[in-house]
């Protein structure tokens, strides 16, 4: 059960306002007064999440009603905040703003509301008087639901301008809970571009920002009236989410390497705390660094919050993109969101990467950013075939092809997208494993099952339609390949898997073109974290276009609510308005298109018939989507440890609510995306 657990939302009336400064150093203040504290990001933000698990000492984690569902919001957080006495939330945008349009849903009130978190206002005041007082009197009133416990004034011009806002707001009885002078809060966190490298590097620039951000905050605001709100939270009921969800663990423990650093991995962080209640040992490979995968590897994780800007630093990493190539190529599981599907591919703005995919990426002026209400068209290592989950994207690099014969995803109105091949499921679309805890169950088991063969024996994956998932009838599996030790890692023989029979399997084999070889040396990377442009504003000017409000102003910028060219304002730079990517360029087509080629000289043959988890495993259910299909001839078998439990909540993704209206504007190749939300990032 969730008891007494003091926490404070940190928010403000919109962005550009200094909450995330202020939220880093609240929680760097009270860490150097001794008092544990926990840091929780709204939304699917890696960066900021990352910046306040450092500045507390513990993970840093998000709570997004979309990615997850509402009902998990109040057991995950009292998960993260175990043992803490001060947990601090960061709001997302404006107190009452939301990405998707329905703030009731998702927006920072609705998780303050669920959490009965009380709320901190930081209102930047560098303009404002008197008017200061309607505003506030404004935010308390719109949501009875919500508390608003106090205001922090941030840029106060002089000690009058001050006296004159407490006056104002004392006269509606609103407290004030500090006041920061203009210069008080530096502008030291890393440049926006670096995303949360430099936590998961634990640079000290890093440190020193944190430092530097919970000194100023202990100067200027008064921590024991912040204290004091955050005791008053009242106790929440319920229990605590725990990664047990799951399921039990595997009788061995494969070696799951998860790209990230020392300090934070590149994905949400309770992927490796699913990965490892299900029996992995979860090792850390930085793709920056690191020139090999971790001995013993048997599965490859690479999460969506690795930054775009650091694909000079991947192309020029060469021994582990050929490392990762060898690994895929043998058969092993591998799953890849966000940069990391240009990665696999060929080459990435002319820089060679790990040439596993046979596409091309290249580095656009727009941003595409949204969630996605996705289905898996096929069975993968992933999901099985049916399942629906949300995801949520936010990329400029696009891709071609979209997608190969088999995509990783489909969406509603929208063109197909990723690739699966073999064990490897890629797609730049990023998933929050806790919406789905049985995703987890499914990658351990394939890691422990061993590689897929060239040949194509075992679970294939058919071409869908344009129109959505194509769910074919069951497909008898032929003979499971042996899994094949890697040489390099020096493993004895397979692991055995408790199980017996065959899975079914979608039918359709895949075509490749010829064999391909691995690209030469890369550039040298400049600098650390490399040339990119940097973002103006509170993460640190840099030399290229910043985004809009919080972290600085951009040109053709999205408008409010809606992406559309030329409009500049708080809600970040401009986006695709219609598909992700445009159509492949002429000369692409065919049914391997975007696929690898297969490998030559490998052979097929009476196989050991041991099971793989790419077919759907029995007795788990696609999340909250369709029920498997008939069973295999043979008759369905029980997984190693038991069938998982069904996850509560509704029928729609996540146990989510309904997402909007679509949008129906067509793409460059005509086929529109699917907009169940403004596709526009979500800034601080």
């Amino acid at each position: 059960m969730i008891t007494a657990q003091p926490r404070l939302v940190v928010s403000a009336p919109s962005s550009g306002h200094g909450k995330t400064a202020i939220a880093v150093g609240l929680l760097a203040a009270m860490a150097a007064r001794g008092v544990p504290t926990a840091g929780f990001k709204v939304g699917p933000d890696h960066t900021d999440a990352a910046y306040l698990g450092l500045a507390a000492g513990r993970p840093g984690r998000n709570l997004d009603p979309r990615l997850v569902g509402a009902q998990r919001i109040a057991p995950l957080f009292g998960h993260g905040a175990s043992g803490a006495q001060l947990s601090v939330i960061e709001g997302a945008m404006g107190l009452f703003d939301s990405l998707t349009g329905q703030p009731e849903i998702d927006g920072t009130a609705a998780v303050a509301a669920t959490l009965r978190a009380p709320v901190a206002l930081v209102v930047d005041v560098a303009a404002m008087g008197h008017s200061l007082a309607a505003l506030v009197h404004g935010f308390r009133m719109f949501d009875e639901m919500v508390h608003l416990g106090g205001v922090i004034l941030n840029r106060v011009a002089s000690p009058r301008h001050e006296q004159m806002l407490r006056s104002a707001l004392d006269d509606i009885g609103m407290p004030v809970l500090g006041a920061l002078r203009r210069g008080d809060l530096p502008n030291v966190l890393p440049s926006r571009a670096h995303g949360l490298v430099p936590v998961a590097h634990r640079t000290v620039e890093a440190g020193r920002a944190v430092r530097r951000l919970g000194e100023a905050v202990a100067s200027s605001l008064d921590l024991d009236r912040l204290m004091a709100l955050a005791n008053s939270a009242p106790p929440l009921p319920g229990p605590l989410w725990t990664p047990a969800e799951a399921g039990e663990p595997a009788e061995v423990r494969p070696v799951v390497a998860l790209a990230g650093g020392p300090g934070a991995p590149y994905t949400y962080v309770e992927t490796a705390e699913l990965l490892t209640a299900v029996g992995a040992e979860v090792v850390v490979v930085d793709p920056l660094r690191d020139e090999s995968l971790p001995p013993g590897t048997r599965a490859l994780i690479v999460g969506s919050g690795l930054p775009e800007g650091y694909a000079e630093e991947l192309s020029a990493n060469r021994r582990l993109c050929a490392d990762v190539a060898n690994f895929a190529r043998e058969g092993w599981p591998v799953v890849a969101e966000g940069v990391a599907l240009p990665w696999l591919g060929r080459d990435l703005d002319g820089r060679p990467m790990c040439g596993v995919l046979d596409i091309t990426g290249i580095t656009g002026e727009q941003t595409v950013a949204g969630y996605r209400e996705a289905t898996a068209p096929g069975t993968s290592v992933l999901a099985p075939a049916g399942a629906r989950i949300t995801g949520y994207k936010q990329h400029r690099a696009l891709v071609t092809p979209r997608a190969g014969a088999a995509p990783a995803w489909t969406w509603s109105g929208g063109n197909p997208e990723g690739f699966v091949w073999r064990q490897v499921h890629a797609s730049q679309l990023g998933l929050h494993w806790a919406a789905a805890p049985e995703i987890a169950k499914r990658l351990v088991a394939a890691a422990v099952a061993g590689p897929m063969t060239a040949s194509g024996q075992g679970p294939q994956m058919p071409a869908p339609q344009m129109s959505g998932p194509q769910m074919s009838g069951p497909h008898p599996a032929g003979p499971m390949a042996a899994p094949v030790p890697r040489v390099s890692e020096g493993l004895a023989q397979p692991v055995p898997m408790p199980m017996s029979a065959s899975l079914s399997a979608q039918g359709g084999a895949q075509q490749g073109g010829p064999g391909q070889g691995i690209p030469g040396p890369g550039p040298v990377p400049a600098g650390e974290f490399g040339p990119g442009p940097g973002d103006a504003g509170e993460f640190g000017p840099g030399p290229g276009p910043g985004h809009a409000g919080e972290f600085g102003p951009g040109p053709g910028h999205a408008r409010e609510f809606f992406p559309g060219p030329g409009h500049a304002g708080d809600y970040g730079p401009g986006v695709t308005p219609a598909s992700d990517h445009g159509s492949p360029p002429a000369g692409i087509s065919g049914e391997g298109a975007g696929m690898p080629p297969a490998d030559p000289g490998q052979t097929t043959g009476p196989l050991p018939g041991m099971p793989h988890p790419n077919g759907p495993m029995p007795g788990m259910a696609p999340p909250n989507g369709p029920a498997l299909g008939p069973a295999p001839a043979n008759g369905p078998m029980p997984p190693p440890n038991g069938p998982v439990p069904p996850r509560p909540g509704s029928g729609m993704p996540n146990a989510g609510p309904v997402h909007g209206n679509p949008g129906t504007s067509p793409g460059p190749d005509g086929t529109p995306d699917n907009r169940p939300t403004s596709d526009i990032p979500i800034p601080s």
